[in-house]
């Protein structure tokens, strides 16, 4: 599409070396983070999309903005809840990984990882710019997000 061209080829050469952003409104976004969190966002982005191609049944991801927020769905096999990722706007030394709040998921992390991750309420794992991130726990939280709407779809067809 000529239009879609056009506007990829507006976006900043600093984005334009972050392959792989297909909307050039979420290049947008991670181009304005202070470097510290681009730099743990950018992994996690990658953290997200490489557990998402190795999780049977996720599928492709979307990746959209929802709130502002880069966002990953997974909307051609509707395997999974909606994951975004964001700073802490009240932190400027904190992000997170959000999760929908009408979900069990993170209920699940808590049993999971009660001290290895930090939590925000029932919507997200926070994590800290100066800290390493925790990849094997990020990832399996990761796989049962993708595969959310899967399991239950599973579970109530074996009742």
């Amino acid at each position: 599409m000529k239009s879609s061209t056009r506007r990829t080829a507006g976006i900043s050469q600093a984005s334009k070396s972050r392959a792989g952003f297909s909307d050039p409104a979420v290049a947008a976004v991670f181009g304005a983070y202070p470097k510290p969190l681009q730099t743990k966002l950018l992994a996690l982005r990658r953290l997200i999309l490489d557990t998402a191609k190795v999780t049977k049944g996720v599928g492709a991801l979307e990746e959209t903005l929802k709130w502002g927020q880069p966002s990953y769905l997974t909307t051609a096999t509707k395997s999974g809840s909606t994951i975004r990722i964001d700073r802490i706007k009240s932190r400027t030394d904190r992000y997170a990984v959000f999760f929908h709040c009408q979900t069990d998921l993170v209920e699940t992390f808590r049993q999971l990882y009660p001290t290895e991750l930090s939590y925000g309420g029932n919507r997200s794992i926070l994590l800290d710019a100066e800290d390493p991130i925790p990849e094997a726990a990020l990832r399996h939280c990761v796989a049962l997000a993708l595969t959310y709407h899967l399991r239950k779809r599973n579970r109530s067809g074996l009742d």
